[in-house]
């Protein structure tokens, strides 16, 4: 099969596209014809060596994180599926691999396709999906009528996460740039601050939840918009003890971790907030819960561009420029 594989860890090397053999099928999997792929920031990083720490992935190996495609062959322990089925995912860490023909993804990390999605649009789906959910359900386990803050609201993460506190029943603060005010106030923003001219920290305050997806200075200001008792979930680092034990890391990866981490739990101590970074895996049955809220146009997904799977280096190029309204997706059938 044709897939985009990572030689080497490097941020000036692009993906090479190779001839590689078909995904291995064990018994609990299901093997997927790729129709379509998901590009995210994470494959850049990825790429770029930056979480060889926590992932070390031994090259060559093929990059991508969403799939949308259709069950060709299933495992002769799968239940849940059957071949013909349209099927999306985000594939476990250490089985990624979805900027491929084909890709083999455990069932218990796989959910029946949107109705009322194409194949691109449901591509754009699963980690972003995944990442809010586990962020502002699992972690913030945010309520009706509390105030999260959601930053880069135009961005894949943002614009699911948006739509996700507001059918919760949240306030939602978000920022963005002028151009991109009217899409996050369509999705539901109530507060929506334009950060080239406006400093959110001066904006907020007293929210219950901050959703960090940027560097470490915005990281440090959002704990002041929180009151006691909030909580900060960043994506973006640094990791935190509890994420290490989550992932069972060995002894010295466990202090790397600590020590990344200790100057922001302390000062969310000395304001009586919390900190957690969030690294989202894979869940099937988080999906099925995205996919009802999809079918019932709760949630709609937000996607820029399309590129051929040819171009799919030109697609990672143009995530890393930090511009992208939504998703970005590769059309591989």
């Amino acid at each position: 099969m044709k897939a985009f594989i990572v030689n080497q860890y490097s941020k000036k090397d692009r993906l090479q596209l190779a001839e590689m053999p078909e995904p291995v099928l064990h018994d609990n999997d299901v093997l997927i014809q790729v129709y379509a792929a998901g590009v995210n920031l994470l494959d850049s990083k990825i790429r770029n060596g930056e979480f060889k720490l926590i992932l070390p992935y031994k090259t060559p190996f093929v990059l991508g994180h969403d799939v949308a495609g259709v069950v060709v062959k299933v495992g002769p322990r799968v239940q849940q599926f059957k071949v013909g089925d349209e099927v999306y995912a985000r594939p476990a860490d250490h089985r990624i691999g979805t900027f491929a023909e084909f890709i083999a993804i455990n069932e218990k990390d796989v959910a029946i396709k949107p109705q009322r999605l194409t194949m691109e649009e449901a591509a754009s789906i699963p980690l972003v999906g995944l990442t809010a959910w586990q962020a502002l359900i699992e972690k913030a386990n945010l309520k009706k009528g509390q105030k999260v803050f959601i930053q880069a609201g135009s961005g894949g993460v943002g614009t699911f996460a948006i739509q996700l506190a507001k059918h919760m029943g949240a306030t939602v603060a978000t920022t963005t740039s002028t151009a991109n005010i009217d899409l996050v106030q369509r999705l539901g923003a109530d507060i929506v601050i334009d950060y080239k001219k406006d400093d959110f920290e001066k904006m907020l305050k007293d929210y219950d939840v901050v959703l960090n997806s940027q560097d470490a200075k915005t990281l440090e200001k959002s704990l002041r918009v929180l009151k006691p008792g909030g909580k900060l979930i960043s994506i973006s680092g640094p990791p935190d003890p509890g994420f290490s034990i989550e992932i069972g890391s060995p002894w010295y990866v466990r202090l790397i971790m600590r020590l990344l981490s200790y100057r922001i739990r302390k000062k969310a101590k000395r304001l009586q907030v919390s900190y957690a970074f969030l690294f989202m895996r894979a869940n099937g049955s988080q999906l099925n819960e995205i996919t009802s809220l999809i079918n019932a146009g709760i949630i709609r997904p937000v996607v820029d561009k399309v590129f051929p799977f040819e171009a799919t280096n030109d697609a990672l190029t143009y995530i890393e420029k930090g511009r992208a309204k939504g998703k970005v997706v590769v059309r591989v059938k």
